[in-house]
């Protein structure tokens, strides 16, 4: 199911301030049909004064100024000095890994100078189609049109080909009625500088 997600109105924010000091937040929430966690952000974003309380007039003015401010570029925006810088060392075919790590020790307080090798993959591949994307991407160590995924498939490391879980053996091994089954066992030690195998037999331990 779809769910819209419709903001406040000006009648439910009077509703709110009115109902807050008699009701709890979720008979408010279902008097307005909205959800208890709505209720609940509106209360602790706009109640500016604990004293006063909720103010439904203010919280709306700072509801639309909200929605109205312009969201901060990216760091990476096409137009930015820090693009032009990323561009530069692409082109001298550094590794995104590099130059991020240049970047923080060149800028180590500044963190509008500084940006994670993930962002600049990122920045790289959401590009619009073109002559630069192909050439930056062409600079990638990879050079891989697409970008590859961090999990390419199940993890196959550290398991036994056609291992036979533990819980598949027998009733006559598992409630040690015959002898002649062993049990075997690896322990590392410290630092993985050392390691003993153990040996037990089932039956006689």
């Amino acid at each position: 199911m779809t769910h819209c997600y419709r903001h406040l109105t000006a009648e439910d924010r009077a509703a709110i301030m009115m109902m807050r000091a008699t009701h709890s937040i979720r008979s408010i929430a279902t008097h307005l049909g909205r959800a208890p966690s709505t209720v609940s952000r509106e209360l602790a974003r706009h109640t500016v004064d604990p004293l006063k309380g909720y103010d439904a007039g203010l919280a709306g003015y700072r509801a639309r100024l909200t929605r109205h401010r312009p969201r901060q570029r990216p760091k990476l925006h096409p137009d930015g000095e820090l693009f032009e810088v990323v561009v530069y060392l692409l082109r001298k075919y550094w590794s995104p890994e590099q130059i991020a790590r240049t970047l923080k020790r060149m800028s180590p307080n500044e963190s509008r100078r500084q940006v994670s090798h993930e962002a600049i993959y990122n920045a790289l591949y959401v590009m619009p189609r073109g002559s630069l994307k192909k050439e930056l991407i062409a600079c990638l160590r990879q050079g891989n049109g697409k970008r590859r995924p961090r999990s390419r498939g199940k993890d196959r490391r550290q398991q036994i080909p056609e291992l036979v879980s533990i819980h598949m053996r027998p009733p006559e091994i598992e409630d040690r009625l015959m002898p002649g089954h062993w049990e075997g066992d690896l322990i590392i030690g410290a630092n993985n500088r050392s390691a003993v195998g153990t040996l037990v037999e089932r039956t006689t331990r």
